[in-house]
């Protein structure tokens, strides 16, 4: 039977596993929220234990927060493990952890049409650097650098732990409400999942989820819509500002639940006004390239990306 990997995308809220062969085709993919579970051992030894066949012989699993080095603690949960240990205790051969952005962004060049919405005016440039950027839990951030050789090396970062200026009264605002209410404020304090949580209740008053708030805007809700632009908007200027720091001319992918989610919103925001409104820099960031990523599970395509690597090599 052929060998086959363990993949894994581990969000702060739900973990998405499957098993995929060669090919780098996922199957058996199941999504688990990570609350079921006390340790992602605890998590992986119950998928093992249900599927049939072969057992995987390695893994990659993606993962939120840095990785540096066997002992990996995850930015939005209190989970933490030695990846040798984790391999030995999964009986994986050979186990690759990596940013979950990082992995993100591995699978990017693999991505189709139907995977992507475009958004507005703009072209890639090619043999230039990409910029994955999205919000989800947190505000992940990654860039493709292209190799002379062909194909790219990915840097991940931590854009999302930038810290969060404002431009309009509104957005002060909100960066003013929330120094009384938590101290320093970061960029994924508002653009992310919970940042959008925040933003809407400092704005109207009301408490209502991402998930409800998203809706409510895709229907056409006023108060809920207006939250969103604001959100969009921040996303677009912060998102402009990280394209500036990688002369991101390849392209900007927007990831990430939230984004996804977000995707019909995009064409009639604010976003992409937000997104050029650097003088003098304004006509260098109109002329990039922004799609939504709106695959499924873009995280696992990375993963698998960077696995048939290294099943080969087992």
């Amino acid at each position: 039977m052929a060998p086959t990997l363990l993949l894994a995308d581990i969000g702060g809220t739900t973990t998405r596993i499957a098993r995929a062969g060669l090919d780098g085709a996922a199957f058996d993919t199941r999504v688990e929220p990570n609350d079921g579970y006390g340790s992602l051992e605890e998590l992986f030894g119950a998928y093992l234990a249900s599927i049939s066949g072969e057992k995987p012989r390695a893994g990659v699993f993606a993962i939120a927060g840095p990785v540096d080095g066997d002992d990996v603690r995850m930015t939005n949960r209190s989970w933490s493990f030695n990846r040798p240990e984790l391999a030995r205790a999964l009986g994986l051969n050979g186990l690759v952890v990596l940013n979950d952005f990082a992995a993100l962004a591995h699978g990017v060049p693999t991505l189709g049409r139907a995977d992507l919405v475009k958004v507005g005016t703009g072209h890639r440039k090619p043999g230039a650097p990409i910029l994955v950027c999205g919000p989800g839990t947190g505000l992940g951030t990654a860039t493709l650098i292209p190799r002379s050789e062909g194909g790219y090396d990915v840097l991940p970062g931590e854009g999302g732990h930038v810290r969060l200026g404002a431009v309009t009264a509104d957005e002060a605002r909100v960066v003013a409400h929330l120094v009384r209410e938590i101290g320093p404020v970061s960029v994924e304090h508002v653009v992310s999942g919970p940042g959008l949580v925040r933003l809407h209740r400092i704005l109207t008053g009301e408490t209502a989820t991402s998930h409800a708030i998203i809706q409510a805007a895709l229907g056409g809700h006023t108060r809920e819509l207006e939250t969103c632009h604001v959100f969009l908007r921040l996303l677009g200027r912060i998102t402009g500002d990280y394209c500036l720091l990688v002369r991101a001319l390849g392209g900007v992918f927007i990831a990430g639940g939230v984004g996804a989610a977000m995707a019909p919103l995009f064409a009639g925001s604010p976003f992409r006004t937000a997104f050029a409104e650097h003088p003098p820099y304004h006509e260098h960031l109109a002329a990039i390239d922004v799609q939504v990523v709106v695959h499924p599970t873009p995280g696992l395509a990375g993963a698998a990306a960077v696995g048939r690597r290294l099943l080969a090599a087992l």
